[in-house]
């Protein structure tokens, strides 16, 4: 293993502040899951993700590492194509270290996937 793969640079310059969010899960900002397609829960945790980030100064280039709890690994690989596709569209080529868990559960019963991010927001 040569570690590239374990670790990440971010774009983002080594000073500034360090944002971390809570885990974001696939419902709306009213708190209202718009769907149980696994795919749409992904693409909605990515948004959040996003806009938390945003709210520090941070962007998707900024973060820095990821972690994903899925309710269950084999619906995740059966979409990975569709992950992917959400991916790309809501964070773009920026590649942190990620880590994805298989979890029994979350907390809200229709959450399928909980992703939390850390971000080094450059300096104003």
């Amino acid at each position: 293993m040569d570690g590239r793969s374990q670790s990440a640079t971010p774009t983002a310059s080594r000073r500034g502040a360090a944002s971390s969010t809570s885990g974001q899960i696939g419902w709306n900002k009213d708190s209202k899951f718009e769907t149980d397609d696994f795919v749409g829960q992904v693409r909605q945790s990515l948004r959040n993700v996003i806009a938390v980030l945003a709210c520090d100064g941070a962007g998707p280039e900024h973060i820095v590492s990821m972690t994903w709890y899925f309710t269950s690994k084999r619906e995740y690989l059966a979409n990975l194509k569709g992950v992917g596709e959400a991916y790309r569209e809501t964070i773009g080529r920026c590649f942190p270290a990620m880590t994805a868990v298989e979890v029994s559960a979350l907390m809200e019963d229709r959450a399928k996937v909980e992703i939390q991010a850390v971000a080094v927001a450059p300096d104003p």
